[in-house]
């Protein structure tokens, strides 16, 4: 009796027993895979492995503790070692504060004290240049000297200078010093602006300034020989102004007149005859320094100006003192002191003293100025001028100031300092304070206003903190030497302790691991005694509980995989373990064969049930094994049916052919079955190819099934005679081409009209 399609209600005929607790073998099987069991070398499953072997504890032996062990409790009293580490931390973390604190209020006190010593010094090296210049003017050789001067001044008025004076004086602008400036100064000058424009002026620089190259060699002139008045004058006291010039080291001494003119200068420079009034240089501190000496009233008073570049001197820093000159109570002229930068820089700098002052590498003091720049020469310009250079730059000074600095070995007017101290000084405050300086470099500095001849101008004593804390740093590693050597010590005795602590609960972790892996049934070897011990008896009692249970379900997987894969494709049983509830599939290109065996029925009358169902399982399991090696995929079976496809899990190119060599081989089956048995069964089967759907059928009691036109028609062929034979539609016939004789059986009414059916010819084999 045939079984019609899409209506599966049958069983296996074979297999193992339904697993226990029901039909449904999503229930029996899970929806996932059970860890695996763990297998000998000869593939059964081996005895629970001990770790660290120890004898077995009974509970009588669990529960007792034996005397002297160390408990879990008492352990704990290790972890009072961290207190130790902390107190050496702590006792560490103190010092060095207060060694910090220490040693910076030694620092502090350091540059303060040499900010006060450096005010004092240059307020006193100021107060001795103007109480000397002061003296000077007062005495009678200054006084004679600016009336001989003056009146060979006025004398040389009315002298018409010469072409060949005129043109020795504009050759020296030209060819000798607008050159000199442009290259010291990075500008371009007119020499047209420094012409002499009075005659007095034009015939002294023609002989006491243009004939010299080098200002020197104009000092060391006494008299030019022109047979003047005011070279008389020269020859006079040029000796006296040159003494003043060497032994006090200034950098040049003028004698002005009460209307402005430059009546001498001791280097005879290009402000020798000049006009401070009228001439180039009138918007220069020369100029408003004479004007603060005319409004004196009396010779005992000097007026000082602060440090300016000054054109004569080729763009070099400069500052005066003014003292008027007296006689008989009239001021009949004005002495002027150039200040040299060297005494200055002497002072500041301790003639460069620094280690021997005990400033170490980096101390220093300067003088900033109202304009926020120096009016002392920086010490590591002096020392290192490559890295000065990279310092300031990178601190923010324009590379072309930075070169020029490096270059004329002077940072006096060049170098900005706009730093904190700076600022405060500048506001009359004064104290210390951790900053940048000028190089961007952190320091310790101290600072305070100072107030020299009238001059507000800042001094900033400083030291880097690298340096200045360089004691807290040794200080700091050898205590976080010791620190560690400490530390190492509490540690390794913590670990030497921690051991015995440790090691039962590491072999429980590593049993614990072991089992999560898989590896069921591993034991510890666990010492009764503490909470450690009792803990690793527990799990070994859990490991060998877990151990039977893993057992039992790994048997009951196996039996229940080995029925699911009797029922449906081994794809099809993984979605379905994996717990998908719709699993239907779209098959395109695939042969069906839907097979009765005719007779089949009539055979086993004669046998009993049980010997009947062997022979008929004998015929299905032949079936498999063809299937299985020419491509075959058996759908399912009844008693006498049988439905299998080609192309259904596995794409065939040649569906249509392995399908009939199928059938041939289902034919020579039951011939050697009836063969063997003296029966007459026969195969009636039906072929058709095309779009088929496999799916699981039923929601509680799932069944593996195929379904669609193509099943249906193969079913139907299959019925259109009543004899044994191979029946296959047009589309079958389509794909076999003229490779398999056959004959037109009838046709079978479809809803797409008749269709032919033919019947294949057994080829003789």
């Amino acid at each position: 009796m045939t079984v019609p399609p899409q209506q599966p209600q049958h069983q296996p005929a074979s297999g193992p027993a339904p697993a226990p607790g029901g039909d449904d073998l999503r229930t029996a099987v899970g929806q996932t895979d059970p860890i695996p069991p763990t297998s000998g070398s000869d593939g059964q499953q081996s005895g629970p492995r001990v770790i660290e072997d120890a004898p077995r504890r009974t509970g009588r032996w669990r529960a007792f503790r034996t005397t002297g062990v160390l408990d879990i409790q008492s352990k704990l009293l290790i972890m009072l070692l961290a207190v130790s580490i902390l107190a050496a931390l702590v006792v560490g973390a103190v010092g060095y504060v207060n060694g910090r604190n220490s040693l910076q209020d030694a620092a502090f006190q350091q540059v303060t004290s040499l900010r006060e010593s450096r005010a004092r010094e240059i307020e006193r090296t100021f107060s001795d240049i103007s109480g000397a210049i002061v003296l000077d003017s007062r005495n009678q050789s200054a006084i004679g000297a600016t009336k001989a001067f003056t009146s060979g001044f006025a004398a040389l008025q009315d002298e018409n200078p010469t072409a060949a004076e005129q043109r020795s004086v504009a050759n020296y602008y030209s060819d000798q010093f607008v050159p000199q400036l442009d290259k010291a100064t990075a500008s371009t000058a007119d020499p047209k602006q420094f012409t002499p424009t009075s005659n007095a002026q034009t015939y002294l620089q023609s002989k006491y300034t243009a004939p010299f190259d080098d200002y020197d060699k104009s000092l060391a002139t006494d008299d030019a020989g022109d047979g003047s008045a005011w070279s008389a004058a020269h020859a006079e006291y040029q000796d006296y102004f040159r003494e003043q010039v060497d032994q006090l080291g200034y950098e040049d001494v003028l004698l002005l007149n009460t209307t402005g003119d430059v009546v001498y200068s001791a280097y005879s420079g290009p402000d020798l005859g000049t006009n401070v009034e009228t001439g180039p240089y009138r918007d220069s501190n020369l100029a408003s320094g004479y004007q603060k000496a005319l409004q004196l009233t009396s010779t005992d008073a000097y007026a000082a100006t602060d440090f300016e570049a000054y054109t004569p001197s080729l763009g070099a820093p400069t500052a005066w003192v003014f003292s008027p000159v007296g006689d008989n109570g009239q001021i009949i002229g004005v002495l002027a002191v150039q200040v040299p930068t060297e005494t200055i820089n002497a002072v500041m700098t301790g003639n460069q003293g620094w280690k021997s002052d005990g400033l170490g590498n980096t101390g220093e003091s300067y003088l900033v100025g109202r304009d926020r720049t120096m009016r002392s020469t920086s010490r590591q310009l002096v020392e290192h001028p490559k890295q000065y250079q990279q310092d300031v730059i990178s601190a923010g000074e324009a590379p072309a100031d930075a070169r020029e600095q490096v270059r004329d070995k002077s940072s006096i007017l060049r170098q900005s300092v706009t730093t904190t101290p700076v600022t405060r000084a500048l506001q009359g405050k004064t104290g210390t304070v951790i900053t940048s300086d000028y190089r961007g470099r952190e320091t310790l500095s101290a600072y305070a206003p100072v107030e020299v001849d009238g001059l507000h101008w800042v001094i900033v004593a400083q030291v880097d903190t690298s340096e200045a804390f360089q004691p807290v740093d040794t200080f700091t590693r050898t205590l976080g030497l010791s620190l560690v050597g400490i530390i190492v010590l509490v540690c390794l005795l913590a670990l030497l302790l921690a051991q015995v602590f440790v090691r039962p609960i590491r072999r429980l972790q590593t049993a614990v691991n072991r089992v999560s892996a898989g590896d069921i049934g591993v034991e510890v070897a666990a010492k009764p005694g503490d909470e450690i011990g009792d803990l690793g008896l527990a799990f070994n009692d859990m490991s060998r509980s877990l151990k039977i249970k893993q057992d039992l379900l790994d048997d009951q997987r196996r039996q229940n995989d080995q029925l699911l894969l009797t029922m449906m494709p081994v794809e099809v049983a993984k979605r379905y373990k994996q717990g998908d509830e719709n699993i239907a599939e779209e098959h395109q290109d695939v042969a069906v064969i839907f097979a009765d065996i005719i007779g089949i029925d009539d055979f086993s009358k004669g046998f009993g049930a049980s010997d009947g169902l062997q022979l008929v399982n004998g015929i299905w399991r032949s079936f498999d094994e063809a299937a299985a090696r020419i491509g075959i995929e058996r759908v399912r079976s009844t008693r006498s049916g049988y439905l299998a496809s080609c192309g259904l899990t596995v794409p065939r190119v040649d569906y249509a052919r392995r399908m009939v060599e199928f059938t041939n081989e289902l034919q020579t089956i039951l011939e050697r079955f009836n063969a063997q048995h003296g029966s007459s069964v026969g195969l009636r089967a039906g072929l058709d190819t095309g779009r088929v759907t496999s799916g699981l059928v039923g929601p509680s009691r799932a069944v593996y099934d195929m379904w669609g036109d193509a099943v249906n028609l193969a079913y139907r062929v299959q019925g259109i005679a009543p004899t044994p034979g191979v029946f296959a539609t047009q589309r079958v016939v389509d794909q076999l081409g003229d490779t398999v004789p056959m004959h037109e059986e009838g046709t079978v009414e479809t809803q797409g009209g008749p269709q032919r059916v033919w019947k294949l010819d057994r080829r003789a084999s």
